[in-house]
């Protein structure tokens, strides 16, 4: 991977560990994992934050090769991108803010659904891109187990 411009490349690392960080200061979501009946494959509680900033990186890092590509199909690309990263915002909110664990489940796999998506369109413009996405697809469908199982036990 070239980097063109490394301020752009920080921008765009910066954007979803923002949207990330909003997200988890408005759900307040540390104090009620540790309250709410949980799976046996749940993580402890400081690993969400280690695994999401890395996350976020890898994000970043993919969505900026994207911005970077001279594809005509790379605005679509960022605008499904943008759309999964709404839904990324929301869901911890609707999870631990609000408590609603099924509708927050049924969010989890649009946001699947739209990560998929994402991932299959990078891909057409670069395969590292999409290929740095994986992990967040697979750190998602875990998610979804976990969500599936807490509004099961709670």
């Amino acid at each position: 991977m070239k980097i063109k411009n490394k301020s752009e490349l920080i921008i765009a690392i910066l954007i979803p560990i923002a949207v990330g960080s909003l997200s988890a200061l408005i759900s307040g979501g540390t104090s009620l994992y540790s309250q709410i009946n949980k799976p046996a494959l749940s993580p402890p509680g400081y690993i969400f934050p280690i695994v999401w900033f890395i996350l976020y990186i890898l994000m970043g890092i993919s969505s900026y090769i994207i911005y970077e590509s001279n594809s005509p199909d790379k605005w679509n690309a960022l605008k499904t991108y943008a759309l999964q990263l709404f839904f990324n915002f929301w869901w911890s909110i609707i999870f631990f803010r609000f408590s609603l664990y099924l509708f927050a489940f049924l969010w989890l796999l649009v946001m699947i659904a739209l990560i998929t998506l994402m991932i299959y369109k990078f891909y057409q413009i670069s395969r590292l891109s999409s290929y740095l996405q994986i992990p967040y697809l697979l750190w998602c469908l875990f998610a979804a187990y976990l969500n599936f199982m807490i509004y099961r036990m709670n």
